[in-house]
């Protein structure tokens, strides 16, 4: 065995764990510690994990247990790992499954065999209205506190299925939903073996894996939860597996008609259902049918009047035997309510991260599901399953004259001054000059940015306001490479379609976004011909706020294994790394 100094991880009695990147051991350590820790920080030398109840509660749902995880934790941290963080891993890894809820074929039913909480039950007079019985849940845990052995078992109302599973894991006792799920209207959807243009087609090893993990052979244990896998790397796919698996109609929710569009192209080219059976139930067209798709943006659309939610009828429309939340990370709120109330129906989750900058990560565990499955995007890389990407950060500094306009501004105006940099433009037309023959993408926040962009590079921009259909026809342009450059607003972040988009360019992005950062870096991530290989720059303005929030938003991205090689760009070091670009 390696010794004791050689080992990766320092873990402290906060429950933050210190991992040394230039260590030996660094990938393997980063890779087992995503699976139960948080990255809060990424500095150069040393990154620092968090461990959290969701964390440990996400890591027992996809079946570690408190020995696996302390386990890791001693063979590869330098010194021992102290008591409270023994504790804390074994008492929030053991919660997982203290509480559940269970059903008899007439009655939903809360059981737990743990004291502290049915003690917690009982003293919390908010989780009592949402049982049967509500004003005998004190008596009856007062008794049961006071039997041997302890168990106690509620009637729960159906509707307060949702609210009482967010309530508790509030409070520290994360609900295992074992409640079932009514089945839904039949609906037969086969894969095809060869999609509609001929090519060969089937589910691919990990994308197999994450449907069983999901569906779990249809038992009790299943239908519910996130799948989390990169961009490029098929959560589409693993969505087809489990319509076929489940064989009921679907609601599919995404976050834009393009996304839709595409959901509808997938579903013809590599299933044998009927295109007739799939509606659209958008701005466009308000198509219901077998298959449903619609938007976020209609499900919570208001009426400018009444302040009524219009759409909301689409989740009752259909005796629907799944949900789809496609992008899963951005659920709305009122979506979230909505969702609280259709608990027995399946619900299966897509996303590249679970990061949720609004902190509303244990809503997602709640009422979607926990994490059933996911894998280091580093790993579906050295496979072939994702392109291989660098990263490149490249820093230029802030003309005299804006440097002091600078200092003079608030925050937020000092975050949009950095990020509109004018000499963003200079280095975006340097960078194009090194890909001549690629398709790239240019990424941004500000319309005034883009459009200047627009002017100077005489490539198309695509924002919110261009029309469905004008979109669908630039991004076809794109895919087929009759325009070689897009520039893309925010609108452009997710579930966008552009396989060989092989460099993105950021220009600016949303203060200290990760999920941004690294739904940008998936849009170039699709496997490609010709080595397989993609490159994502940022480009931001050095010493200023925004250097400070790129450093944030590369979290995510780091965890997964990427590392940003930071470019001055008015330093020897810039023309020399092109200088061995083009020399290799």
């Amino acid at each position: 065995m390696a010794p004791r100094t050689s080992k990766p991880l320092v873990v402290q009695e906060d429950k933050s764990v210190l991992l040394e990147v230039q260590n030996p051991w660094f990938e393997e350590a980063r890779d087992q510690l995503m699976r139960f820790a948080e990255l809060r920080k990424s500095p150069r030398y040393v990154h620092v994990y968090q461990i959290t109840p969701l964390s440990l509660w996400n890591a027992a749902a996809i079946g570690l247990k408190a020995d696996d995880i302390l386990g890791f934790l001693k063979s590869h941290a330098k010194y021992p790992v102290p008591l409270t963080v023994r504790d804390a891993v074994r008492s929030y890894t053991d919660r997982y499954g203290e509480v559940s809820l269970t059903n008899d074929g007439k009655k939903l039913l809360l059981r737990t065999r743990c004291r502290e909480a049915i003690e917690l039950i009982g003293s919390t007079k908010s989780l009592h209205d949402f049982f049967c019985e509500s004003t005998s849940v004190r008596a009856a845990t007062e008794a049961i506190v006071e039997s041997e052995p302890a168990e106690l078992v509620l009637p729960v109302r159906c509707e307060c299925r949702g609210p009482l599973k967010i309530a508790l894991t509030k409070l520290g006792y994360p609900v295992n939903d074992l409640g079932g799920y009514h089945a839904g209207a039949p609906l037969q959807i086969p894969l095809r073996q060869r999609d509609t243009e001929g090519r060969s087609f089937r589910l691919r090893p990990y994308q197999k894996e994450a449907v069983e993990a999901f569906y779990d052979q249809g038992r009790e244990t299943g239908g519910s939860g996130v799948v989390v896998l990169p961009c490029g790397a098929g959560k589409t796919v693993v969505a087809l597996g489990v319509l076929q698996k489940v064989g009921a109609q679907a609601l599919i929710l995404s976050t834009n008609t393009t996304a839709l569009r595409q959901w509808k192209r997938e579903i013809i080219s590599k299933t044998a259902l009927d295109p007739n059976l799939i509606g659209e139930y958008s701005g466009d067209s308000k198509e219901v049918r077998p298959i449903t798709l619609s938007t976020y943006q209609i499900l919570t659309y208001r009426d400018r009047r009444t302040k009524e939610l219009l759409h909301y009828k689409l989740f009752t429309e259909r005796d629907w035997g799944l949900i789809v939340y496609d992008e899963a990370h951005l659920l709305p709120a009122p979506v979230f309510r909505f969702t609280a109330r259709i608990q027995a129906t399946r619900r299966l989750g897509l996303t590249a991260t679970l990061v949720r900058e609004d902190g509303c990560e244990d809503e997602v565990f709640s009422l979607v599901g926990p994490k059933k499955y996911d894998v280091p995007w580093r790993s579906l890389e050295s496979d072939g399953w994702i392109a291989a990407a660098g990263c490149v950060e490249a820093r230029i500094p802030l003309a005299p004259e804006l440097a002091q306009e600078y200092a003079g501004c608030n925050r937020r105006e000092q975050f949009r001054l950095a990020s509109e940099n004018p000499e963003k433009t200079v280095v975006v037309k340097e960078l194009l000059a090194q890909h001549p023959s690629d398709r790239v993408l240019i990424l941004g926040q500000y319309l005034d940015q883009l459009e200047q962009l627009q002017l100077e590079l005489n490539a198309p921009l695509i924002t919110g306001k261009t029309s469905n259909r004008q979109r669908e026809i630039l991004y076809d342009q794109f895919r087929r490479g009759e325009v070689p450059v897009l520039i893309v607003s925010k609108v452009g972040n997710f579930a966008v379609d552009l396989p060989d988009a092989s460099v993105a360019i950021q220009v600016s992005g949303t203060f200290g976004s990760r999920q941004e950062e690294a739904q940008r870096l998936g849009r170039v991530l699709r496997p490609k011909p010709g080595g397989n290989r993609a490159v994502f720059y940022s480009i931001v303005s050095r010493d200023t706020s925004e250097q400070r929030f790129a450093e944030k938003r590369q979290r995510f991205l780091t965890e997964q294994g990427y590392q940003f090689t930071v470019l001055d760009h008015d330093s020897p070091a810039w023309s020399d790394a092109f200088r061995c670009q083009d020399t290799a």
